[in-house]
């Protein structure tokens, strides 16, 4: 799970105190991931049991959390399937690890919900369902509402994105364009007791949210689903088996996602075992270790990137100028998830790499200083990247390959901005989903 460590790169203008700083960002990142491991997390959290066990579950996690499941019920496990995102797979014995599209659902998902579908609805009143939920699960888990095809809820999927919804606004919706979300998987697999493990990669950590919670109580409405679209100018736009769904939904034509107090929940229990809190914790400490003043600002940073980034730059301003609120050395930590609303041609990158290059030119000649923000699942957006580094000297480096870092960001290209510098940072996938991770650290 823990990336490889990186070696810096020697460009001319990047001095021996920003290279330093780079890696110090990189083993406080390590700390962050290892509190997040969601194989420990899992092991410590998995009920005793002498019956029957079938396992399900989605996420960019999943291959690890099952990995723990089998360690722990090994031959007991009756039958187990688990879908994670393309290049998360691991090699399991009692559960088949299936790969699918994230963010935009695919077919390979649909075949994978179908099929945890299925084991749960075979599972009887004695056995026990392990249900493992982690980041992306909801892309992961795609399992359209008839008539709606799963062409159609990718189109809105991808319109929800380019607006730069938040996950939220994003899983109300598709909590009720689905047949497994929302509390729907528990109603497939009542009365067989059920227990989820969850791996929160949202900001609040709200179980209704995380994976779209498919085991989970739904609060949200089809009333609210309407309005998320409506706000973003969104209804005129999405297929029309969308519109006419959430219509029928809003004009009590349809039955909403199971509330509170259903009966169904009775024979479910959903438990918390990772968050962005936990790996911000274990980042400060290292922090702490590594000589800084580690400052937790928050763990449930959101918006856009770009503002997202001239915040952290400010405060990076701050700091040198009058010492608030610390003087260096100092870390400024934070974790969330912002988003990005895409130009009408964008290029490529993610919102940490976005973040990043915002958080470039906000920094601009600041010495000893650098800045990374990056995705704990080791990926940001459509890219190989989980993010990008960003110092002092990152424009003056750029200006030197005639890089223009207004024209890249206002075209959200900032992969190809961060690329030929070497900036972008590359850990591969770490097995693991907790949101963000932002830190700025002064010397």
């Amino acid at each position: 799970m823990t990336p490889q460590k990186q070696s810096s790169p020697s460009l001319p203008s990047a001095s021996s105190v920003e290279r330093s700083l780079r890696q110090d960002a990189l083993a406080i990142f390590q700390a962050a991931l290892a509190a997040a491991d969601p194989y420990a997390a899992t092991l410590a959290h998995l009920p005793k049991t002498v019956g029957s066990v079938y396992v399900v579950g989605a996420g960019k996690a999943a291959a690890a959390m099952a990995r723990a499941v089998e360690k722990v019920y090994g031959n007991r496990i009756q039958a187990g399937v688990v879908v994670t995102k393309y290049g998360h797979a691991q090699p399991l014995q009692h559960i088949r690890c299936l790969e699918a599209s994230h963010p935009v659902p695919d077919e390979a998902g649909v075949h994978a919900a179908h099929e945890i579908a299925q084991i749960c609805l075979s599972a009887q009143e004695t056995d026990l369902i392990i249900c493992l939920i982690s980041g992306g699960a909801s892309a992961l888990l795609p399992f359209p509402a008839q008539p709606i095809t799963l062409e159609e809820k990718q189109t809105t999927t991808r319109l929800l994105l380019s607006c730069g919804a938040n996950i939220q606004e994003l899983n109300t919706v598709r909590k009720h364009l689905s047949s497994i979300k929302g509390g729907l998987l528990a109603d497939l697999a009542y009365p067989a007791k059920l227990h989820t493990l969850i791996l929160s990669d949202v900001i609040g950590d709200s179980l209704d949210v995380i994976g779209s919670g498919p085991t989970v109580p739904d609060t949200s409405t089809y009333e609210e689903a309407w309005q998320i679209l409506y706000r973003y100018g969104l209804i005129a736009k999405i297929p029309a088996s969308v519109r006419d769904r959430l219509e029928q939904g809003c004009n009590k034509e349809l039955p909403e996602t199971p509330k509170p107090g259903t009966r169904i929940f009775d024979r479910v229990k959903n438990t918390l075992i990772g968050s962005n809190r936990l790996s911000l914790k274990a980042a400060q400490a290292t922090a702490k270790s590594l000589g800084y003043k580690p400052l937790l600002l928050s763990t449930s940073l959101d918006g856009e990137a770009r503002e997202a980034a001239r915040f952290f730059a400010s405060m990076a301003r701050e700091a040198r100028a009058t010492g608030n609120p610390a003087r260096p050395p100092l870390a400024l930590l934070a974790g969330g998830e912002t988003t990005v609303a895409l130009s009408a041609h964008p290029g490529l990158g993610g919102r940490n790499q976005e973040m990043a290059l915002a958080a470039a030119i906000g920094i601009d000649g600041l010495p000893a200083t650098c800045f990374l923000a990056a995705g704990t699942d080791g990926t940001d957006g459509p890219t190989e990247a989980a993010g990008a580094y960003a110092t002092g000297s990152t424009l003056a480096r750029g200006a030197k390959l005639d890089l223009d870092p207004q024209d890249f960001l206002a075209r959200n290209d900032s992969y190809h901005y961060f690329q030929p510098l070497k900036d972008l940072f590359l850990p591969g996938p770490t097995g693991t989903n907790v949101m963000d991770l932002y830190l700025m650290l002064l010397r």
